[in-house]
């Protein structure tokens, strides 16, 4: 499921600038069917990237792109000067953009990880251009 289909108020969505990474997962993708990377320079998850993956990753219907055996998850982590102790959290993904899009200036990151063998990538980056009110 992308980003663009879930479901965020429109006045909320306004406040938020995006960037996708599509282009540059397809481009290490490429780079490892080539033989330019190995399985350790894609499937490298930190240990409490994959605990919050197990514990508060959102599945996808989308399958693992190196391993294929499982469907890939969602988690997003939220950091913002005015974020106090929810600074650097790892929440669900609504919770994350609303989070975000209460904070001028605050980012979103949504990465992507299989649990199965540790593939894990940035999906999409969000800021808040203005505080939603």
């Amino acid at each position: 499921m992308t980003m663009s289909t879930r479901p965020l108020g429109a006045s909320t969505r306004s406040h938020l600038g995006v960037i996708d990474y599509t282009l540059a997962k397809r481009a290490l993708l490429r780079d490892a069917r080539r033989g330019l990377l190995s399985l350790t320079d894609l499937c490298d998850a930190h240990p409490e990237l994959m605990r919050a993956a197990r514990h508060v990753g959102e599945p996808t219907k989308s399958d693992c792109p190196v391993c294929g055996k499982e469907k890939l998850v969602l988690l997003a982590y939220v950091y913002g000067a005015g974020l106090k102790q929810d600074d650097g959290r790892v929440w669900s993904i609504e919770t994350g953009l609303k989070l975000t899009a209460a904070h001028e200036g605050a980012c979103c990151y949504v990465v992507e990880v299989c649990r199965k063998c540790q593939w894990n990538h940035l999906h999409e980056a969000f800021t808040a251009r203005t505080a939603a009110g």
